[in-house]
């Protein structure tokens, strides 16, 4: 049965609604970009008062513009994506341009760079999306482009994406050192109303337990090999990213040709950024091993503390015989579980193969909130359909699990807490509450910044459009 999602209470309309507006059009507007700018290339409309409305230069700011039509099309693609578009003014959607040609130019500024490798990556991978969507034949994107071939394309397509990358690392660099203390998310809890506190769904913990099937030493140096002749092969002058593109099991990566930018923060296994940090510019790394399988890296460029790289991922084949054998040995782990003989949690951190949880009691963490705590609504289909019909501390049956890159385990899973609907409790929901402390003083962390560059920077805006009222000082009043 689906359940029924639960709206929040408002906690502050101008700040939910500030909220809104950052998340919401932040991806549309990024969307809208890719979309040409046609000047005149067909009759412009007539409006009721007769005069023609030709399209043109409505804004500029610093060395970026904005043409008229570029409205239109950002209504056309959140319309042709199943969104409303009847409550978004031409001037906020203007206003939300203004914001990312500001981004973009004071990125350049400040010397953010945006490498051509980074271009091609992200090229790639949108090509492939936009292909697959209208049936595999990019001459259709091509021509839904107005473009009279494929380089042509690609040359617009490439300038257009810098700008957004450019937009995107502008925006991470305000935000990356806004921190949040306890005090200020208690002081945030405090001030709002109790009228209007925010009313969290349903939610529940989970633990699981897993069990790999082992892969035979020949299996396991029949890869290291395959890895080490496509080394070879890259040595003596193959492309490591086409390798990557036919070869790499890593679906997250390979349509990149095998293609991270990462720092030690970001979140890798250890032994993957062990190795890749191990690397000089221009090396290619031995074949080793991390629990997803065998890796090659190549670091293409080092930055500071910033590693530009590509991989190949390939995981050894599991025999049938293991796969029964892991089945067999997960059968009588539940066993003992149900038969009382240990509890989930001990059994998880004696039994379990699997590293990240196995300490923890088999205790699983939420990617998105880094909590452990599911909110129903938001959970992955797939553990939804898992653990919905799971009553009480109720043991589910060993479940054969395919990862996203082919893995196959087999694991046990059960649901450790219950947590109703309920309205928003400091101590319980300190997690959530810290999250919309933190946007918030994100939020003020870039409203603070608009303020500084709209005065330092060139900006004018043309025509009825200086008639809007925005949400920044635009028109510098």
């Amino acid at each position: 049965m689906l359940l029924k999602k639960l709206q929040l209470k408002t906690i502050d309309y101008k700040f939910v609604l500030t909220v809104c507006f950052f998340l919401f059009f932040a991806p549309i507007v990024a969307a809208q970009e890719i979309i040409p700018d046609v000047v005149a290339e067909k009759p412009a409309e007539k409006p009721s008062g007769g005069k023609l409305k030709i399209d043109g230069i409505i804004a500029t700011v610093g060395d970026y513009i904005v043409l008229d039509s570029d409205i239109d099309k950002g209504f056309l693609e959140i319309t042709a994506q199943g969104g409303s578009v009847k409550d978004i003014t031409r001037c906020q959607m203007l206003g939300k341009l203004l914001e990312d040609k500001l981004y973009a130019h004071q990125a350049i500024q400040d010397s953010i760079i945006v490498s051509d490798a980074e271009v091609r990556s992200m090229m790639e991978e949108r090509l492939n999306y936009m292909t697959q969507q209208v049936g595999g034949d990019i001459n259709k994107v091509v021509e839904y482009y107005k473009k009279s071939s494929v380089e042509e394309f690609k040359t617009y397509f490439a300038d257009i994406l810098k700008e957004q990358k450019l937009a995107s690392e502008m925006r991470d660099k305000i935000v990356k050192d806004v921190e949040i203390t306890p005090e200020e998310v208690r002081n945030f809890f405090k001030k709002i109303p109790k009228d209007e506190l925010p009313t969290f769904g349903a939610e529940m913990e989970v633990a699981q337990i897993v069990v790999e099937p082992k892969v035979s030493k020949e299996d396991k140096q029949k890869v290291i090999d395959r890895l080490n002749a496509i080394r070879q092969d890259v040595l003596e002058g193959s492309s490591f990213a086409t390798k990557a593109v036919l070869y790499s099991q890593d679906p997250g990566s390979a349509p990149n040709g095998g293609y991270y930018k990462m720092t030690r923060k970001t979140p890798f296994v250890k032994e993957f950024k062990d190795v890749a940090f191990s690397l000089q510019a221009g090396e290619i790394s031995a074949p080793f091993e991390t629990n997803f399988g065998y890796h090659i890296i190549m670091v293409e460029k080092i930055k500071g503390q910033e590693v530009e790289l590509r991989h190949i991922l390939i995981s050894p084949t599991v025999s049938d015989a293991a796969l029964k054998e892991a089945k067999e040995r997960i059968t009588n782990i539940r066993n003992k579980i149900v038969g009382n003989e240990v509890s989930f949690a001990d059994a998880a951190r004696t039994e379990s193969d699997e590293k990240e949880t196995r300490a923890n009691g088999g205790t699983l963490m939420n990617p998105t909130t880094q909590d452990t705590r599911f909110e129903l609504t938001k959970m992955d289909p797939t553990l939804y359909s898992q653990v919905s019909n799971l009553k009480g501390n109720e043991v589910s049956q060993p479940l054969l699990n395919t990862d996203d890159k082919g893995k196959k385990t087999y694991k046990l899973i059960t649901v450790t807490n219950r947590i109703e609907d309920h309205t928003a409790d400091y101590a319980k929901d300190y997690t959530k509450i810290k999250e919309l402390a933190l946007k918030e003083k994100q939020i003020n962390a870039i409203a603070k910044w608009f303020d500084t560059k709209i005065k330092d920077t060139y900006i004018k805006i043309i025509g009825e459009y200086k008639e809007c009222a925005f949400a920044n000082n635009w028109l510098k009043k």
